[in-house]
């Protein structure tokens, strides 16, 4: 889709919710609660789809499928994400309340990244076509990393170029409320830029991942784009509706590794079979509901043990 006003609309409509997002609905640093988070989580869930019906009503069923089997993809990635914020928010003992507007420039570097990935992507294989194939061997390889090693996993301690940047910036020892730099003698960053470095390098290391994972269903850099921005929009919110439950989706890693082997096989596969969008999005859809079914089944049951065998 080539039409400069379907581009120049959407990114300004972006704009408009980044803008409203931080200068008025969090223009005070405050702790999310988990109630703002889902009321904020089924807005961008809402936005998305109808979005998708714009997508239906303007190009029809096919790219209406592929746009929200891609989101669908990117929704459920986007989980590994909140793993390693977790970690991260965790490790940095960053307070809650400086948590959103981390998550706020660290989906904003995520939006050009992905934009740079994309574009990249969506050109090797016009002009490289049998990078599809790489494409695909690769997704099937992580897809079997992660079930192998249950998750993606970042060494945050060992990243050289957070060692880097501490040795050519003057860093603070605390935190000064949710800045990023202050100046007293000389102008150093606080500890909050170290965590946002390393929720931008996090995003990086995954779109590796998820954008060929989205490129195996389609290669419109409009479908591809605007579903990564709706998946990627709501993750902050998403991150503080869940963060707290993680823990109980034990088996959430294998779906995701089988989601990445199933579009790695249908993507090698897409020279000589192409399979019909909707019965992508139907298998995505089932290994999906079936790993959040059984990962909350087995939590319900390891909750019920573990209250049994404490003293009354």
């Amino acid at each position: 889709m080539d039409n400069a006003y379907l581009w120049v609309g959407f990114n300004l409509f972006i704009l408009v919710m980044l803008a409203l997002d931080l200068g008025i609905f969090h223009r005070k640093a405050h702790e999310v609660s988990f109630r703002e988070a889902v009321i904020f989580s089924i807005v961008w869930i809402a936005l998305a789809l109808l979005f998708n019906v714009f997508i239906w009503h303007e190009f029809g069923k096919t790219k209406a499928v592929e746009y929200l089997t891609g989101y669908i993809i990117e929704k459920s990635l986007s989980v590994d994400n909140i793993f390693v914020f977790v970690l991260i928010f965790s490790s940095f003992n960053v307070p809650s309340a400086y948590q959103h507007k981390v998550l706020f420039w660290g989906v904003l570097g995520a939006l050009v990244m992905r934009a740079v990935f994309i574009f990249a992507g969506v050109a090797l294989i016009e002009r490289f076509h049998w990078i599809i194939y790489v494409f695909g061997i690769f997704l099937v390889y992580t897809g079997i990393k992660i079930a192998r090693e249950k998750g993606t996993k970042v060494d945050m301690t060992k990243n050289p170029f957070l060692k880097f940047l501490r040795k050519v910036i003057p860093f603070t020892k605390d935190y000064h409320a949710d800045k990023f730099f202050v100046r007293d003698v000389r102008l150093s960053a606080t500890p909050l830029l170290l965590v946002l470095v390393l929720v931008e390098i996090t995003d990086l290391i995954f779109a590796v991942d998820s954008i060929p994972a989205i490129l195996a269903i389609t290669s419109d850099p409009f479908i591809v784009y605007t579903s990564n921005v709706f998946a990627i929009m709501g993750l902050r919110s998403l991150y503080f509706a869940l963060a707290g439950s993680l823990k109980y989706f034990i088996y959430l890693h294998y779906g995701l590794a089988l989601i990445l082997i199933f579009v790695g096989i249908k993507m090698v596969g897409s020279e000589f079979y192409k399979l019909n969008p909707f019965i992508s999005l139907l298998v995505i859809a089932i290994i999906l509901t079936v790993s959040i079914a059984a990962s909350v089944i087995k939590g319900k049951r390891t909750r019920q043990e573990e209250e049994s065998v404490q003293p009354r």
